[in-house]
């Protein structure tokens, strides 16, 4: 499926379509399950590969650079990605770096190898959803090496997406876990921020907290809600979601109506808690009183979506 397509059928929630939610390759998920799969892509000369160390891709000229077979470094585990239209596109990851890595390039840009979060905003549909994608197949098959029901070791199966127990047979399958993050507001209509124990007391966020087995997403943001600050929600309105590969979250993103507004953080993940009109939280934003998610998170989204637009830029930056 190409991008046009997949951007014609895909019907977006309110938050649209967030930085990490864009895709437009098919993962031909039939063609994987062919133990041969791989290998036939191998022996294609088209083929491209993504080149992963330690969860950063090389970019060259704001693009994911992809590669041919013979440009790989020795090493590394591949996984397949997706059709993108054009060409197969398989991953080659390491979890650290390989020894003398080079990587042939035309033109004066040497590329520079970044992060996810680094670039994914500026990435076009196509290398964004494969960086995500790659990040998080990879996080799996580089931590599950063992099975967790006898211990043995595990074998690769399903062009990467399926690991098999060397000893039982049983199958595992990467894990996704579902997290809600939510936009409170009062009946003043201001927002709800809090402050992490592990940001400090000055950068602020929306709430957020995984959801537990056997419990629905409304239920998770009204439990996640009361548990961190106290205040009792209704009415959780679904905004949209985006994967969170570090290493293996779906962030699911609410709007929630406060029914009362005391606040009592809880002292353990939540230290300061703080109501805002739009007009106090720009002024504390532009002051640098206080910072707030930016980037590609879908806090930052949910807060922008809240404040009708983007933030203000802070006057002084701290070095």
């Amino acid at each position: 499926m190409n991008e046009k397509a997949l951007s014609t059928a895909t019907s977006y929630p309110a938050l649209g379509a967030l930085p990490l939610s864009r895709e437009s390759v098919d993962r031909r998920c039939e063609q994987r399950t062919d133990p041969q799969w791989l290998q036939s892509l191998a022996d294609d000369p088209s083929t491209g590969y993504l080149i992963l160390i330690g969860g950063r891709a090389l970019i060259r000229e704001g693009a994911l650079e992809l590669v041919s077979r013979a440009q790989l470094p020795d090493g590394g585990i591949e996984i397949y990605l997706g059709f993108d239209g054009e060409r197969e596109i398989v991953l080659h990851s390491f979890r650290e770096d390989p020894a003398e890595l080079t990587v042939a390039h035309e033109g004066h840009d040497p590329g520079e190898w970044l992060g996810l979060r680094d670039v994914a905003a500026g990435l076009s549909a196509r290398d964004a959803g494969l960086f995500v994608e790659a990040v998080a197949i990879a996080n799996w098959n580089h931590s599950m090496l063992f099975c967790p029901r006898c211990g043995h070791g595990l074998v690769s199966s399903v062009s990467g997406w399926v690991k098999v127990c060397s000893n039982d047979g049983s199958e595992h399958f990467p894990r996704t876990d579902p997290a809600i993050i939510v936009a409170i507001t009062d009946a003043q209509d201001r927002l709800l921020l809090g402050a992490n124990a592990q940001w400090g007391n000055k950068r602020f966020s929306t709430l957020a907290g995984f959801v537990e087995p056997g419990e629905s997403l409304e239920a998770a943001v009204i439990r996640e809600v009361a548990e961190e600050s106290g205040v009792q929600v209704s009415n959780p309105r679904y905004m949209g979601s985006q994967p969170w590969p570090f290493p293996c979250s779906l962030m699911l993103g609410f709007r929630a109506t406060a029914t009362g507004t005391e606040l009592r953080p809880d002292g353990v993940e939540i230290i300061d808690l703080r109501w805002f009109t739009r007009e106090e939280l720009a002024a504390d934003v532009r002051s640098g009183a206080i910072g707030v998610p930016a980037g590609v998170s879908i806090a930052s989204a949910l807060i922008e979506d809240w404040y009708g637009g983007a933030l203000p830029e802070p006057e002084h930056l701290e070095n």
